[in-house]
């Protein structure tokens, strides 16, 4: 399918600078692993998701371009080297998320917890945002994180669970909604926040119920995007939405009383972070 007039934006060169300092100390970011069709306006902020735990994951989810390969050992330098291109980047707010690591005991809960730790150490007023996975919904593990108190925690559902099989067929709806509930549980002003993709196959009506079942999980922020293919390898897309349609979802998800919706053809997890949460609180 062709690429659909509101798909198109003019191609913003990211910031050199932010590359550099990403290089300089060994980061990679999701920004450029998943091939976010925003990276070039963010890095020109400059603002970038670091992505933690290696660039290679445990799981072969059909929508991401990360490689699936057996990952290498955690690197104990990795928190320090980004708390330290966090103070040289300048950065006010800081989104952490990581692969899929199943082949740890706590699924790499331990190296967010470090990670957020050491940015704060040098940047106590840095406000930190973790994108995690679902740590095979181990409670323990969670609470590694949690103890360290993110701004926002993030764990995105993706996409309806009908469509697990295809989109994400080694991880479970159920217990993805558990692991946003159970980061109330642990901390009850824990700010939540979770994603999703459309364009997948799925109906509005399929959207809204995932928007029901993420706010009874007590969500407080939702993240509504198309997907696009990253690779041939990924699966394609069914349906470009409509701008209209986004429209239609966010409404519906204010009105179901999430604090912040952002709903819309380029809108990501991570993007524009910040403004989310200044709105949010």
């Amino acid at each position: 399918m062709r690429l659909p007039h509101w798909l198109k934006t003019k191609e913003i060169i990211g910031d050199h600078n932010t590359k550099h300092l990403l290089r300089k100390h060994g980061l990679s970011t999701v920004c450029e692993e998943a091939r976010c069709p925003n990276r070039g306006m963010c890095f020109s902020k400059p603002t970038a998701t670091f992505m933690i735990l290696g660039d290679r994951c445990t799981r072969n989810c059909g929508f991401c371009s990360v490689n699936s390969d057996m990952p290498m050992p955690p690197d104990p330098t990795e928190p320090e080297r980004i708390a330290r291109a966090v103070v040289e980047m300048g950065l006010r707010y800081v989104v952490i998320t990581s692969v899929t690591r199943d082949d740890l005991p706590d699924g790499g809960a331990g190296q967010f917890a470090m990670t957020i730790e050491k940015i704060r150490d040098l940047s106590s007023d840095v406000k930190v945002e973790v994108l995690t996975p679902d740590f095979k919904g181990q409670r323990e593990a969670l609470k590694k994180v949690i103890h360290q108190e993110p701004d926002i925690f993030n764990h995105n559902v993706e996409t309806i669970p009908r469509l697990y099989n295809t989109v994400r067929p080694q991880a479970d709806y159920k217990r993805s909604l558990k692991v946003l509930e159970m980061a109330k549980e642990l901390r009850a002003e824990q700010i939540t926040k979770s994603g999703l993709m459309v364009g997948l196959g799925e109906t509005f009506d399929e959207v809204v119920e995932v928007l029901k079942d993420l706010k009874e999980a007590g969500c407080d922020i939702i993240t509504i995007g198309q997907y696009l293919r990253p690779k041939k390898s990924n699966v394609p897309v069914v349906e470009y939405i409509r701008p209209e349609v986004f429209d239609k979802y966010k409404e519906a998800a204010l009105d179901m009383g999430f604090s912040f919706v952002a709903s819309g053809p380029l809108v990501r997890s991570s993007m524009n972070a910040e403004e989310m949460y200044s709105f949010s609180r």
